[in-house]
């Protein structure tokens, strides 16, 4: 305790204590978001390689499909 007070001294040790843990937890809890944060950004931007891969394909077929018509001739416009 740093100096006398009226109000009881045990009182203000257990403030005092509580302060500590709460600042001793703070890098731990700091940390915890930020990997949260971190696995959140991985996980969508795996997602939005899949969904750009998969829209990739889709206009991949239906250049194939023109050029094939093209091809044979038989042109379905």
């Amino acid at each position: 305790m740093a100096f006398p007070t009226s109000v009881n001294s045990q009182i203000t040790d257990a403030v005092t204590q509580a302060n500590v843990k709460v600042l001793a937890d703070a890098p731990a809890m700091a940390l915890g978001s930020l990997y949260q944060t971190l696995a959140q950004a991985s996980g969508m931007a795996a997602q939005n390689a899949t969904a750009n891969q998969q829209a990739a394909n889709q206009v991949s077929q239906a250049v194939v499909t023109r050029c094939v018509e093209s091809i044979l001739g038989s042109s379905a416009s």
